[in-house]
């Protein structure tokens, strides 16, 4: 893999799996990073979740692009002396182990540390590393559930909690973890010191949901409930036939421009709606109104009206819709990528745009153990001593070579 990108020249150790820590070593390895991705000799759990096809899964695919694989039993005491080597030459250390495990293994920050003193070394976990839940198993719709993002998602009617049907909290921790790291390894350049970032799911997600979604509780002593300060009441509404599209308006000029687009100028004047706080205080008789106005009109011809007075609105499109999307299209965010092992492959690419520094993202996820012998080749193994490593099942090697 070629690296090109404003992190070319960085090396990574990615010992994370499943989705949180594989999206921010991803994101480091699209934007130059060289991400060496370590993994058992059976492959992580990713690789053995979804559609598979000649051993690479969907579910993996979509972690793990612009990395390299090398495998390791790290159970062996020969893995963890080659691990060791690898930490040396490393710029950052990433894993996303339980609290404590690392240790166990003898590659916990303080051990790291000692063996390259400026090192970024990052853990990924789920609650922190004390208090009762610490030590507990953690996947997303438990940090939905603690976060409060199951009560943001609360159904209106019933009042019964709802969780995000995609792993949200996973997601918006790979991009904070990748932030971080950035800036730590902005903070290395400058004053070179490497140091340890400490980042749990849970501490991202009441971080990411306070501003909006528990705004209401920042005035100590003149708290208010928090749904009531909730910005984003579900604006679905049905058309006359029969599709559905979103339309909001939290300015005055926007509230104007939807009364014009509705034909209820009468409403522009409105008390309850003459003010972005009115609204938002009768926002459910808001809501009411201009769901009735919507559904008098077909989704194509309202949404005109809407885009020409400028109010923010978009038809809902289902996942294989937004594949022909015009503004989707325009973007080219969506790209397309030949396998000689699986096929067609279409993905997304990187969605930052740099203008100077060209990044990567076309390098599709490794196979699994594709790169332990030119990593291990790297570390001045000699032929012999890889191929002992291979027969000792110390690591592994695929049996395909990489995609050109």
């Amino acid at each position: 893999m070629k690296n090109k990108g404003p992190l070319k020249g960085i090396k990574v150790i990615d010992l994370t799996a499943m989705v949180s820590g594989p999206t921010a070593t991803m994101m480091l390895g699209d934007q130059g990073a060289d991400v060496i991705k370590i993994e058992p000799l059976d492959g992580e759990l990713m690789r053995k979740v979804g559609h598979s096809i000649n051993g690479m899964t969907n579910s993996f695919l979509c972690c793990n692009r612009s990395k390299r694989s090398l495998t390791l039993d790290l159970k062996n005491k020969m893995a963890i002396k080659i691990l060791k080597k690898l930490i040396a030459t490393s710029d950052v250390f990433i894993q996303n182990f339980r609290p404590g495990t690392a240790e166990r293994m003898g590659v916990g920050y303080k051990q790291v540390k000692k063996i390259n003193k400026n090192i970024i070394y990052v853990s990924i976990n789920g609650f922190g590393e004390s208090g009762p839940y610490s030590k507990q198993r953690v996947y997303d719709p438990v940090i939905q559930a603690l976060s409060g993002l199951a009560d943001i998602q609360r159904d209106q009617k019933t009042g019964i909690p709802k969780q995000v049907r995609t792993i949200i909290p996973d997601k918006t921790t790979g991009l904070a973890a990748a932030q971080a790291i950035s800036a730590a390894l902005f903070y290395k350049e400058r004053y070179s010191k490497g140091q340890h970032i400490k980042i749990a799911m849970l501490d991202v997600m009441i971080a990411y949901l306070w501003p909006e979604g528990s705004a209401a509780l920042s005035f100590i002593g003149h708290e208010t409930d928090p749904s009531e300060a909730q910005l984003g009441l579900d604006l679905v509404f049905l058309t006359k036939d029969k599709k559905f599209i979103t339309a909001g308006a939290v300015t005055d000029k926007e509230w104007i421009g939807l009364c014009n687009a509705l034909k209820r100028k009468d409403l522009i004047e409105d008390k309850r709606f003459n003010t972005p706080n009115a609204r938002v205080k009768y926002k459910v008789e808001r809501r009411k109104i201009i769901a009735n106005e919507i559904k008098k009109h077909n989704s194509h011809y309202i949404i005109k009206r809407l885009q020409s007075e400028e109010v923010p609105s978009a038809p809902i499109l289902n996942r294989k819709e937004l594949l022909t999307n015009e503004q989707i299209i325009e973007n080219k965010i969506i790209k397309f990528y030949d396998s000689k092992y699986f096929g067609k492959i279409r993905s997304p690419r990187p969605a930052p745009i740099f203008s100077e520094s060209k990044i990567n993202g076309e390098q599709l996820a490794p196979l699994l153990g594709q790169n332990s012998i030119e990593v291990l080749k790297e570390l001045k193994f000699t032929k012999i001593q890889i191929k002992d490593f291979i027969n000792n099942k110390v690591s592994s090697t695929s049996e395909y070579k990489t995609d050109k």
